[in-house]
């Protein structure tokens, strides 16, 4: 290109820049879309892993990018048959990569004519050729970069290019200079630093002029805070003061956007950095800074590897590669650190910044500088974050894991709000500001301007002209015009390529401020007069380009702000890292201080769509319903978090509630008793008991109870749902507390709506009074279960089946099932579910009639039992028969026993009676408790009919008040729905006679079973459970039962049989005392405890009886046996 024929005002710099920026990042997304979607075995082309292909695909590739159709008929033969769709499916890919060569040859002719027009570049004077002149070329870099990481780009190029000569007889015309150039770009860096070295120049010079602003941007923490950086407060004096630099656009310029300059555009022309002390400090400050670059969304690039491998071939580049090693060492080291303290900086100056904005939002006028740097240095910290917390080592991770980050997101979108919200204020400011000053003194430069060519005077007299007629009052619509009219064809083409831009309404008639064409204009004449031997050299007027330059800023405050927000603050990033986006999201949830700004998830799903391009339409709707997708979950889970916490500040309250029930004054009214009688009991220093409403009485601030870290959570929680009334997100209206609402809705009104039994076939539904009852019932009207049918069958099939399989005890101590150590732990906690209070809850719950359809469940599984233990009585009825009346002959009684058969199986099944009785008895007493609470005067008249009954009151009539007496919880001699359950396993075929004899040998089956327990070691008797881990303690409630329901009901004497039981067991109990076999007698003092536990339980036997069949010094001895091993095994 001859330079003597060249015309730099007639090469449209700043127009091909704009043009060729805009297109590159078009290219770049249509070039990520090609790697994810052959990344993605469900997205892939399915010729690249079609089987009948795969011999064409891998010759292609191999063969690359030679074409040889006519020799290879055989691989080929397959491609021949699929060749139209090949065509027709592979087109879109084949072409961008050919968009992608006319792109990198547009690039290169530009560069190239840059350089011949000797253009001067220096970002604080010509900001907006500088700029974009470093944006072109770092995107030139990233795409071809991001085109060398698609692995599949030969086999599309190349399966493409086959089907193409196959239909038409010869390649595509594109494809020799694409396959060259996709083999000249296999290692596109080590390619592009050849081709740079021409380019060298302009690049350095272009870089060097950071050597201001990037170190100036790359602060540490403490020293922004020495500055008071961003602080309105600092200064109150200079407060309304507007807020000006030399560099304006420098001073919000993003600080990624950098790093990727220098350290791109420093491999690129790396002998400079041999030469160069300024460019080589420049570089080593951004190595030092990151670890990692983003190419393209989530694409990332390792720059000190890179950058090694890159230099290690080149003589005499070893110190380079010593400071690349050494950077990265200081990334690793300190980058993760230094940036930690910048979020944190970030977080308080922000937070003040957008208080005091929203008290007086009359300063984001002369202070809207600072809104903007605030916004760009938060983003920049944010996206920093991001691409490395998935890039680092795993021993620097947490400093790349940051729970406060949404609190630094919300602050951002808060500062977004501001503007939005006082954008007419804003407006009004500089509408003013470039009339009143910045006309003036622009005016006054392009005065004493000593040469100023025609063409560029009249572009200056249009800035001034158009500035100084701006008023807030101005009625007619005023334009800047340019005056030739290609250049007015110009400004339409930056109009098609930004699309529509923000217009701003005038703040009082109603006018729209565009200043599009004006910015447009001012890049113009940068190129114009940076060129080399321009009559008017910008290099040389310094000034003038720096107040052009805030001009430009002042102009895009009144009809660009919404631009501005997209260019300082947009964080559509995270629509790419959807993983780490919803990690930091349950982190914010998690953690009570940061859940109020957890809206601001939910709002960064409005920045999506500001990633997409006009290039690449497809994928609008693909990001379009991830935005959607995620805004929804957020709300959503905020939603449920809010509703669970007014679910556990009720349970609170009812546990408050709780400590005022009666039971809990007894302790109180105790210690009062005592204490007017001048007793002492209790330990000295026992803690008194605390009282209801102690919660209340606040000694200290600091101290909370958990209903106030409740409160406090659901209030930040609803602070942050409802911060936005609505959220606008790819055309879709989110309204937050729409969805609290609607789970509050489902969770209050899913059990009413469930009780009334609605049916829609018959239109049937529960009266309201029946909806107060019908719980109580094991199935309501329609069949359904209730939860009576529910707690009843879990108690039945989970809770004491466990009790049967020996992995849960009864603890009469405790008066509740425990569970004990086994190998498989249970996935439930059987106290929580028996303990008294939980008793008395399931009591309130079902009431009367729920449970007694309880004890009736109970009682049925009890007759299953007896009915099973009267088959092994009838097994054994000879041999019961003779030990019946041979229990004062040993020897007989001993050989006598040897002939029974299952024994182990008798005592196991009255055991498990045992058991359900016991677990009855728990459900009786928390009845009781339960009314007694509620109907207190009627329990009081029952319970006293009850203890003045006659003994010689007929049995029906006594079974009648046994019955009243059972329905209200009150125990009873005979339990009559024992009676009434036992009652109903009368054979036909058995004469009452026989029914009774059976009944009486069942009674002499256990009696001398008994002395078998002695061998078991679970059998040991523990004083501190009152009882004995295999449950055998509960025999004494199943024998003293099942022997009252079954002789009421054959009516025989219940005192004379169970006086019958105790001579049979007494005597076989007292065998084991002369037995010398350990093993048989291991726990034989443990065993004999069972024969007081069954008088102890019996309204029908005394001590007295027990004491002339079993000696009470054996009991005695047997206690302090008991007792002593048990403290030996606790030491």
């Amino acid at each position: 290109m001859s330079r003597s024929v060249l015309q730099p005002s007639q090469q449209k710099l700043a127009e091909k820049l704009t043009i060729l920026n805009d297109r590159g990042v078009g290219m770049l997304t249509r070039l990520y879309n090609i790697k994810k979607a052959c990344g993605d075995p469900k997205a892939k082309p399915s010729y690249l892993i079609d089987k009948n292909l795969e011999s064409a695909v891998k010759f292609i590739v191999r063969k690359f990018p030679a074409v040889e159709t006519r020799n290879n008929n055989q691989q080929l033969a397959q491609l021949q048959k699929e060749k139209s769709e090949i065509l027709k499916n592979l087109a879109l890919y084949y072409f961008t990569f050919v968009d992608v060569m006319e792109f990198k040859d547009h690039v290169c002719e530009l560069l190239n004519t840059i350089d011949v027009c000797q253009v001067f570049f220096d970002i604080t004077v010509n900001f907006d050729l500088t700029k974009n002149y470093l944006d072109l070329i770092i995107t030139y870099t990233t795409l071809m970069i991001l085109l060398s990481r698609i692995e599949e780009r030969k086999a599309i190029i190349g399966l493409y290019n086959y089907a193409h000569e196959m239909t038409h007889g010869a390649s595509d015309r594109e494809y020799p200079r694409l396959g060259q150039m996709i083999v000249d770009y296999e290692n596109p860096l080590k390619k592009m630093m050849e081709e740079f070295v021409p380019h060298s120049k302009s690049l350095s010079d272009a870089l060097i002029s950071l050597q201001m602003v990037y170190p100036r941007r790359n602060l540490s923490a403490d020293q922004w805070r020495n500055a008071q950086l961003l602080s309105l407060i600092s200064a109150p004096s200079t407060m309304l003061n507007p807020a000006q630099s030399d560099t304006m656009p420098c001073e919000y310029l993003s600080l990624d956007a950098m790093e990727k300059w220098i350290i791109f555009g420093f491999i690129l022309c790396h002998g400079i950095l041999n030469t160069d002390a300024t460019a080589l400090n420049l570089w080593k400050l951004a190595l030092q800074s990151s670890s990692c670059l983003s190419l393209f969304r989530d694409e990332v690039f390792h720059i000190h590897k890179a950058a090694e491998d890159l230099f290690v071939n080149i003589r005499g580049y070893n110190k380079r590669i010593n400071d690349i090693r050494e950077c990265k060492e200081a990334a690793v080291s300190h980058a993760g650190s230094m940036h930690r303290e910048r979020r944190k900086f970030l977080r308080s100056a922000l937070k003040e910044l957008a208080t005091v904005l929203s008290d007086q939002p009359g300063l984001l006028g002369p202070k809207a500088l600072f809104v903007f740097m605030a916004l760009s240095f938060a983003r920049d910290e944010i996206i920093w974050l991001l691409r490395h917390a998935d890039n680092m080592p795993k021993k620097s991770a947490d400093d790349f894991i940051d729970k406060h980050i949404a609190e630094l997101i919300f602050y951002m979108e808060e500062l977004r709000a501001h503007v939005r919200k006082y954008g007419p204020v804003m407006q009004r400011y500089y509408v003013q500001y470039l009339s009143g000053f910045d006309a003036v003194v622009l005016n006054e430069l392009v005065q004493n301007l000593s040469v100023c060519p025609e063409d560029e005077s009249i572009i200056m007299s249009s800035f001034v002209n158009t500035m100084t007629s701006l008023s807030v009052k101005q009625a007619g619509e005023k334009r800047h015009f340019v005056i030739k009219k290609k250049q007015q064809q110009q400004r339409n083409i930056m109009k098609c390529i930004c699309g529509s831009s923000i217009t701003c309404d005038n703040i009082e008639d109603g006018e729209v401020f565009d200043f599009r064409g004006m910015r447009l204009d001012w890049f113009r004449l940068q190129a114009y007069t940076s060129v080399s031997k321009a009559s008017l050299s910008l290099a040389d007027h310094r000034e003038l380009g720096k107040m052009m330059n805030t001009i430009i800023f002042h102009t895009k405050m009144v009809d660009s702000l919404v631009e501005m927000l997209v260019e300082t603050s947009d964080l559509s990033i995270f629509c790419f890292y959807s993983r780490a986006f919803e990690k930091m999201f349950q982190q914010c949830l998690e953690l009570p201080s940061q859940s109020r700004y957890s809206i601001a998830f939910p709002l960064l799903c409005t920045h999506f769509m500001s990633c997409t391009h006009e290039l690449c339409p497809e994928e609008r709707h693909h990001i379009g319903d991830r935005s959607l997708s995620l805004c929804n979950m957020f709300l959503d889970e905020m939603a449920k978090q809010a509703r669970n916490l007014i679910t556990d500040i009720c349970t609170e309250q009812c546990t408050l509630s709780d400590q005022l029930l009666p039971k809990h004054c007894a302790k109180t009214i105790s210690q009062a008793v005592n204490k007017k009688s001048k007793k002492q009991t209790g330990k000295k220093g026992e803690p008194e008991r605390e009282k209801p409403g102690v919660e209340s009485m606040r000694k200290n601030r600091l101290v909370v109870t958990n209903l106030d870290k409740l409160h406090t959570a659901l209030s930040e929680l609803c602070f942050s749902i409802n911060y936005v009334p609505n959220m606008v997100v790819w055309e879709h209206t989110f309204t937050p507390r729409e969805y609290l609402t609607s789970h509050l809705e489902i969770r209050f009104t899913k059990s009413i709506v469930g009780m009334t039994m609605y049916n829609q076939a018959t239109q049937e539904i529960a009266k309201p009074s029946e909806l107060l009852t019908s719980q109580t019932q094991h199935l309501d009207s329609h069949g359904e279960p209730t939860i009576t049918s529910l707690y009843t069958n879990w108690y039945l099939e989970t809770l004491l089946r466990q009790v049967s399989n020996g992995h849960i005890a009864y603890f009469p101590a405790m008066k509740a099932f425990v569970n004990l150590p086994t190998e498989n732990e249970l996935t439930f906690n059987a106290e929580e579910y028996s303990d008294i209070s939980e008793m008395r809850s399931l009591s309130e719950l079902l009431g009367p009639y729920g449970m007694k359809f309880l004890s009736e469940s109970l009682m049925w599984h009890i007759s299953s039992q007896v009915a099973e233990l009267k088959k092994l009585v009838v097994e054994n009825v000879d041999v019961l028969t003779q030990m019946r009346t041979s229990f004062d002959k040993p020897d007989q009684m001993a050989a006598l026993f040897k002939r029974l058969s299952s024994v182990d199986s008798v005592l196991k099944r009255m055991t498990i009676i045992g058991v359900i009785l016991s677990f009855r008895s728990l459900a009786q007493e928390a009845l009781r408790d339960v009314l007694s609470y509620h109907i207190p005067f009627l329990v009081s008249s029952i319970e006293d009919f009850k203890d003045h009954i006659p003994r010689e009151t007929d049995m029906k009539v006594a079974m009648n008040v046994y019955e009243l007496s059972s329905a209200a919880g009150l125990p009873c001699e005979i339990d009559p729905a024992l009676v009434v359950a036992l009652s109903s396993q009368k054979s036909e075929n058995i004469s009452p006679e026989e029914e009774y004899k059976i009944a009486c040998l069942l009674m002499v089956f256990v009696a001398v079973s008994l002395p078998t327990l002695a061998s078991n070691v679970m059998s040991q008797y523990s004083p501190a459970i009152e009882g004995h881990c295999n449950n055998i303690h509960c025999l004494a409630k199943a024998i003293n039962q099942i022997a009252a329901a079954l002789f009421t009901i054959h009516k025989g004497s219940i005192e004379d049989r169970l006086k019958e039981f105790l001579a049979l067991a007494s005597s076989s109990l007292l065998k084991i005392g002369q037995e010398t076999d350990k093993t048989t007698t291991r726990n034989r003092e443990s065993v004999y405890l069972l024969l007081d536990m069954i008088v102890q339980e019996s309204p029908f036997l005394t001590m007295d009886l027990l004491e002339s069949c079993f000696p009470y010094v054996l009991l005695r001895n047997a206690y302090h046996a008991v007792y002593k091993q048990s403290v030996t095994s606790s030491a």
